[in-house]
């Protein structure tokens, strides 16, 4: 069976439609279990981790919000009340951008680091169990590179990033 697309006649088979279909209900499944593990051991929900993540990450445990927005694929919006929250628990402060008045940094606190030390073997040990244990290290280099020819390295060629 080949589906097509409207008027765009750009055809899907079967066999597309599956691998395409089987590829969103990995990434779910994964997440879905990341976030149970988080919340029950930690109360911590996937996207609250992974915005302490980013910004451990980044020099002075700082982002823009708008950074932060796109480096955890959240709406600007959705950024705004989910740093609302972990601010209220202590985990993150707004601090105001000295170079651009409209501008705002996230900024990790000391409580927020620790919070995210506390759930990282959780975290980790949830990505071995649902993906990486599961693959073996051909299967590994392959998914990376299938996904690198989806999503190159912005960086890749270039003295700095």
């Amino acid at each position: 069976m080949t589906i097509t697309a409207g008027e765009s006649r750009e055809a899907i088979s079967s066999e597309e439609l599956e691998v395409w279909r089987m590829l969103q209900r990995a990434q779910v499944r994964i997440t879905r279990a990341l976030e149970a593990d988080l919340l029950v051991e930690h109360d911590l929900a996937l996207a609250s981790y992974d915005v302490l993540l980013q910004l451990s990450e980044s020099p002075g445990r700082r982002l823009r919000m708008n950074d932060l927005a796109d480096r955890v694929l959240l709406s600007r919006s959705g950024l705004t009340r989910l740093i609302d929250r972990l601010q209220r628990d202590g985990l993150v402060e707004r601090e105001a951008c000295t170079s651009d008045a409209r501008g705002l940094f996230a900024v990790l606190t000391d409580g927020g680091a620790a919070r995210l030390a506390e759930a990282a073997p959780t975290y980790l040990r949830g990505i071995r169990a649902q993906f990486l244990d599961v693959l073996d290290g051909d299967e590994l280099r392959q998914c990376a590179a299938m996904l690198n020819k989806l999503f190159p390295d912005p960086c890749t060629g270039q003295d700095s990033c």
